[in-house]
């Protein structure tokens, strides 16, 4: 079993003070190393901040997004030689909110992924297929799609430090969340893919991680899946006593 990796993804949500608040609080419930990696994505104007309280606990720093050039005249983006210089570890790259609301694409996704590694950050790459995909019977092919254009020109030796979330968008957000039994068979295709696509040495601890309405009633059964290596966690992770719960998911099993 591979290192479980519990991703809160706290979106645009919460001001510098109160994301103080909440750090402040999970630090009472991370106080010593565990094994599991505990990773937080607060906005970009709290990474600071964050970053300060959570240096000398296990808890690890990621942002949201990045952009794929070092310097330019980009409004209004980050580079990763920043988020490196704020503390960053991680970055989250190829949401589908982000693939909707700002039209990123598998091309865009992949500039960026290239960009992440050159620069030494540890990437999550987000995955997922729409409802109407899943209805049609496309979600395999749509994930596979997704994952092949996301990754393409990347060597082994480039892969290792990455994680791929499969977050099917039907279920972000909205209450509904895949079935174990859904999600393990998008995991163990995820993982047969890579393996096709660059060899089961360099690829057999990448980590493939659930988001999607991920809760405390749910943690321990999609996490009792043999392919499910963690979770991609977004309302829950607003509050310190739920995520607290999710982190702590082995204790129930």
């Amino acid at each position: 079993m591979l290192r479980p990796l519990i991703v809160g993804n706290w979106k645009m949500n919460n001001t510098i003070h109160q994301s103080v608040e909440l750090v402040m609080k999970l630090r009472e419930f991370v106080k010593t190393e565990r094994d599991t990696d505990i990773i937080i994505a607060p906005p970009f104007t709290a990474l600071h901040h964050v970053g300060f309280l959570i240096a000398d606990t296990p808890i690890r720093l990621a942002a949201q997004n990045m952009h794929h050039e070092k310097t330019g005249a980009f409004t209004g983006d980050l580079s990763g030689e920043m988020l490196k210089d704020v503390g960053c570890e991680y970055v989250i790259l190829g949401h589908s909110e982000r693939r909707k609301c700002h039209c990123e694409t598998d091309e865009t996704v992949n500039r960026k992924l290239k960009a992440a590694i050159r620069d030494e950050l540890k990437p999550i790459v987000c995955v997922g297929e729409s409802l109407e995909q899943r209805e049609a019977g496309d979600a395999i092919r749509t994930i596979k799609a997704q994952v092949k254009g996301s990754l393409k020109g990347l060597g082994p030796g480039m892969v290792k430090n990455m994680a791929i979330a499969y977050e099917p968008v039907w279920a972000i957000g909205t209450g509904k969340t895949a079935s174990p039994t859904e999600a393990e068979e998008i995991h163990n295709t995820i993982r047969e893919l890579l393996f096709e696509l660059f060899g089961r040495n360099a690829t057999e601890n990448i980590r493939i991680i659930y988001g999607g309405s991920v809760t405390p009633e749910n943690i321990d059964s999609l996490m009792a899946q043999a392919n499910i290596d963690g979770v991609l966690v977004g309302g829950a992770s607003l509050k310190a006593d739920s995520f607290a719960r999710i982190i702590s998911f082995k204790e129930s099993i």
